[in-house]
């Protein structure tokens, strides 16, 4: 991912760079004391992910934000964590309170690379850093102002809304989230999950029974169109 660093404090941009340098899947291809120079260069750039400083002098960060055209992925870096609320009502990945430290940072840019590509949100690390590896039987949704885990094994069914998606688990509840149906398709169709429908996205392992033109998971009867059939029927080999 090409980033950018904005931040007023040079010591913080030093540090963020340390940070940026440990991990593989980082570029960093510019940085700016002061988010007004920033501007014109993230309109005029491609930039996958902006670490971004909240509280600088004459331009804040949610300034900045409103003023881009161009929105590449934002994880604010502030030492203020009034503007938390705010920060994620903007489209933010993550909110991360300085004094930063690496796992924490690490974490964020994990949840950056599963918005960006969920289909191959592997996080790389250099060899000189300690991180564990990253399970991929899980994976973070944004429900209102938090990031929500959610392991794959949990997952009942999604259903598909107009502009959300509702995703239904093992413990009777579900989670309202902003994603498209197909890039939950991408990524949870080699984890045993089947999409019987242009509205549902089902997890076979939690299938009861299927029938006629239906699946019965917990007492919800799923609709299979036509237009899926062919395909989940080869894929549990019925």
């Amino acid at each position: 991912m090409k980033c950018v660093i904005i931040d007023d404090e040079p010591l913080a941009v030093e540090l963020l760079e340390d940070f940026v340098k440990k991990v593989d899947s980082l570029e960093l291809i510019n940085t700016f004391n002061n988010a007004i120079d920033a501007v014109s260069f993230i309109n005029q750039n491609n930039v996958d992910l902006i670490f971004l400083d909240i509280q600088m002098p004459h331009f804040s960060g949610i300034d900045f934000l409103n003023t881009i055209e161009k929105k590449p992925l934002v994880i604010f870096t502030t030492a203020y964590s009034d503007y938390a609320v705010e920060g994620f009502n903007l489209g933010a990945v993550d909110y991360l309170v300085k004094p930063i430290p690496f796992h924490r940072f690490l974490k964020s840019v994990v949840r950056a690379q599963q918005v960006l590509n969920p289909a191959t949100a592997i996080q790389s690390v250099s060899e000189n850093t300690t991180a564990p590896e990253i399970e991929q039987d899980f994976m973070f949704v944004r429900a209102e102002y938090e990031n929500i885990k959610m392991n794959f094994s949990d997952i009942l069914f999604i259903e598909g809304l107009k502009d959300y998606v509702k995703i239904y688990t093992t413990d009777n509840k579900f989670t309202l989230t902003l994603i498209s149906l197909i890039k939950l398709e991408n990524l949870l169709s080699s984890k045993g999950f089947s999409r019987i429908h242009r509205s549902y996205i089902i997890n076979i392992k939690h299938v009861k029974s299927i029938q006629k033109n239906k699946v019965l998971i917990s007492d919800k009867r799923i609709p299979i169109s036509e237009s899926y059939k062919a395909a989940f029927f080869e894929k549990i080999n019925l």
